[in-house]
Formats: structure tokens, sequence, C-alpha cells
């Protein structure tokens, strides 16, 4: 009996699907709820768990195609040996059940290390097992701290640093001998040289000039598509402000331990951001507003999107009802965002909606930027660099902790006199932190 494997429903807003990356070829036995493939769409990618146990069959659709919902992707049939559980009240005596029992565990001892066919491979999130295939790491050395013994790509991360940290205490040699690069991985900030293989499709130019045309991932696509929307569809302008952080630092200076071992979670700058932007909208609602063709539609809600970088590229992921949270809840939630960003696990319901958007290039660097609007939203505020920067205060020159703020803003709905009394708001609320405790 074979049983289809169908692209599972798709939100309204997303048409179709990419086959990414297929992790079961025909033949191969699958567990129910394996893995079986990944799909690409244009803001996550999905995995499609094996609804049955068995052995599969056939794919019906190739890594490229692109497929609509409920498309057939793949046909599992039942195992034979799934099915056909030994007996072992049928053991003639116990002197045979005995080297029967023990015939797996030899054949295992005698199983080459890397030969992982017989044992129950562990799940994987899809960075995760990205990151295994580059580096060649075996799945079943890594603890996973994931439901059931997930693996997520921190995992990986967090093992290679304790493998890197006990490889002296092993090697005794290892003091002489020059220290072994560390494996690149997405997470890092710089990108590395790219490499062109000859043997990959796309390459061309001449020698010692090589160029290589390679087609855009769905979300890198679909980035594409919103940021060139976003600046013909709307009358973009920027406001810019600095902001004193001296304040906001020496509170969190103060309390981040205390906070840390109350909430199980570290007290970062991002939450005081929120915590003033909400504050700063609830003042100037036409900020938290949306156009809908000839409507403005205003939202009685603050959903902030939280700009993150992942592997693939720029995800907003929506913190909902900021108003209503406390600072721990925004920094847990902030936290939980970045790991699923890195894992490729956000869902469709946490990259939709958002009335207002916060995005911080500072954590690369970056002292001042015009950020772009996120559609259908109005604002955004961009963060930047903390910098120590000489400033007058009270007739003194000080050094003092400073940041460039950034607002862009829809100007059709927006005036100049909203954005910038908007951004003034978000400013002196942060330099004096009191007015969030006392709504002022």
């Amino acid at each position: 009996m074979s049983t289809e494997v169908r692209v599972p429903a798709l939100p309204e807003s997303v048409a179709d699907a990419t086959i990414l990356t297929w992790h079961k070829q025909p033949g191969d036995a699958v567990a129910k709820d394996d893995n079986l493939v990944d799909l690409e769409t244009d803001k996550v990618v999905l995995e499609v768990p094996a609804p049955v146990t068995g052995r599969l069959a056939e794919h019906k659709v190739k890594e490229g195609d692109v497929v609509d919902a409920d498309a057939v992707l793949a046909l599992i049939e039942a195992s034979d040996a799934a099915t056909a559980a030994p007996h072992t009240d049928q053991a003639p005596n116990q002197a045979a059940a005995e080297p029967a029992a023990a015939a797996p565990a030899a054949a295992t001892a005698t199983a080459p290390a890397g030969d992982s066919a017989t044992a129950e491979q562990p799940q994987l999130a899809p960075a995760a097992r990205r990151l295994i295939k580059e580096l060649g790491l075996n799945a079943g050395d890594i603890p996973g701290s994931g439901r059931g013994g997930r693996i997520h790509k921190a995992d990986v991360v967090t093992w290679l640093d304790q493998q890197e940290a006990a490889a002296p205490a092993r090697d005794p040699d290892a003091g002489r001998a020059a220290p072994a690069p560390t494996p690149q991985t997405s997470d890092d900030t710089t990108t590395p040289a790219l490499e062109l293989d000859a043997s990959l499709p796309g390459l061309s130019g001449d020698a010692g000039r090589p160029e290589q045309r390679v087609p855009m991932t769905r979300l890198r696509a679909r980035i594409a598509q919103r940021l060139v929307e976003a600046q013909q569809n709307a009358a973009m302008l920027t406001t810019f402000n600095e902001v004193d952080m001296s304040a906001v630092m020496a509170l969190r200076s103060h309390y981040k331990d205390r906070f840390e071992a109350t909430h199980g979670v570290r007290l970062g700058l991002m939450s005081f951001f929120v915590k003033a932007s909400v504050e700063a909208l609830q003042r100037f609602p036409v900020v938290n507003a949306s156009v809908d063709e000839g409507d403005i539609i205003y939202h009685g809600y603050y959903d902030i999107g939280i700009a993150v970088s992942s592997p693939r590229g720029l995800v907003v992921p929506i913190l909902r009802n900021c108003d209503q949270l406390s600072m721990a809840d925004i920094e847990r939630g902030i936290g939980d965002f970045g790991t699923k960003a890195k894992d490729g696990t956000l869902s469709f319901e946490e990259l939709t909606g958002g009335t207002f958007s916060i995005t911080n290039g500072g954590v690369f660097g970056s002292l001042m930027s015009t950020p772009i609007l996120n559609p259908p939203q109005s604002a955004i505020l961009g963060l930047h660099k903390v910098e120590e920067r000489p400033v007058a205060r009270d007739g003194q020159v000080v050094i003092r902790p400073m940041m460039y703020l950034a607002l862009s803003y829809d100007h059709r709905i927006i005036d100049g006199r909203e954005a910038v009394q908007c951004l003034v708001a978000i400013k002196e609320t942060l330099e004096d932190p009191a007015r969030l405790l006392l709504r002022i």
C-alpha cells in the first residue's frame, strides 16, 4: 500500500514553494515524522515530515521544482521489515535465544565508526543539517537541546567549541603545532571569499577572471521585490537624531545580573528601544498606522517587527502586543527569534503583520543609515553603533556614549512634524528611562 506525501497547506500570501533539499532518497527506510524534504517559500523553509513508517518508493518532483499546495511530492510504501516483528516465544531454548540477541550487538561493535545506517538518526533542524554536512560531522556525536533530542545549529556550534577547548588536553603536542583553522559558519558576520569551481553550473569568464551566475533564493528574491515596492509605492523620507545612552547603559549595568537571575534572560538594549517606541507610538498614532488604497488604518495594538539577520537573508519576525509585554518578555521573544532565524524554523505567523519595525545596524558597526520601510507599515526605526563622542553638557565638553537614530516614514500620511516629534519622544525616553515607569 502506498501513501502520498503532499505539500502542506500554504498561507494565502504564499502561492507556491520550491523543492530545496531531499533528505531521503528512493529506497531509504523512513520512520513516521522523519524529515523528507525542505520546501523554500518566500518567507520560511518548511520541513515535510513522513506521514507513515515505511520505505520511500519514489520522488514525484526534483530539487529546484516549484510546487503548489497539496501537490504530490513522493510515495511511501509499507516496509516488510516494519511489519514483521520477531517472535521470541518461538525460540527452541534459552541458549539459542541468547546468540540471536547478541548478534545485533556484535554487528554494531564491528561496524565502521562512520556507518550510521543501523543507528537511529537524530532529528536535525535545517541549519544544523547544512552545517553538519558542510563540516563532515557525525550527527550522532552531538547532543541536541530541542524537543526529543532535536539538534539545532546552536548545538553544533557549542559542540565544536567544546571539542576545540578539549583538543589541547587530548593532544600533548598541540602546543607545538600550528592551530587548526576554525570552521567558517553562517553565523559569522564576515563573508568568506567565494571559491569558484569549474564543475559548478553558471561558471563563465576568462582564466583568472571567472564569474558565476547563481539564481536568487526565494527569500532573497522576495526581499528584493519588497524593497523595490517600498521605494516605488511610498513617499519615503528619513529624519535623524542622536541619543545619549548613558542612562540606559548605567541602568543596564546596575541591574543586569539581578535581572538575569530573576527572569532567566539577559537584559539587552533592544527592550529599552521597543518600550520607548511603544510610548512614542501611543502619543503619535499615525506613525503606527498603515495605508490601504485610499484609507488610513489606525491600529489599536503595537506589533513590532524586529529585523533579524539569518543565513538565508534578512527576516522581520513580529513581536505581538508589545504594550502588554514586560522587558523580560521582550528580551526572551527577541532571543527566540534569533535562534529560530538561524535554524530556519520561523513560522508564517511570526513573519506576518506588524505595525512598526526596528532594525539594528549597529551590531555590524553601522554609524548611520536610512532604513527602508517594511510594507504595509508606514515607519521604521533604525539603530546604530554606540560610540563615545565629545558632546556639550551645561557649557562643558564631556565624553558620552552616543547613538544616531533614524526614523524612515511614509510622507503620504505622516507629516514631518509627527515624525520628528515621535523620534524626539523616543530619544527623551531613552535619555530618562524613568519616563517608562511614570508614563510621562
